[in-house]
């Protein structure tokens, strides 16, 4: 798995600006959700409270990739560019 973000990746070929959007999104709620499940896991942190929180995180990151994946599979642009192509 590349550690170069896809947003990165996609910086210099031609997509549509809601399918950049999307895919930004959807990194960033999944960034959130890592680092909110290491600092769960590095300070041993247990309870419904915590378990809530990172399932709220995951749901967050899951609608968010759901909502890109959607988008390129209707958008004519990302077609015909590598906006739907996961490098990662």
């Amino acid at each position: 798995m590349s550690t170069q973000p896809l947003a990165n990746t996609l910086a210099n070929t031609e997509v549509c600006s809601e399918c950049q959007r999307l895919l930004e999104a959807s990194e960033n709620a999944r960034e959130v959700w890592n680092e909110h499940r290491v600092e769960i896991c590095r300070s041993r942190l247990v309870g419904k409270e915590t378990g809530d929180e990172l399932l709220r995180l995951q749901a967050k990151y899951a609608r968010a990739y759901a909502a890109f994946q959607k988008h390129v599979q209707n958008c004519v642009q990302a077609r015909f560019t590598n906006c739907g192509r996961r490098t990662s």
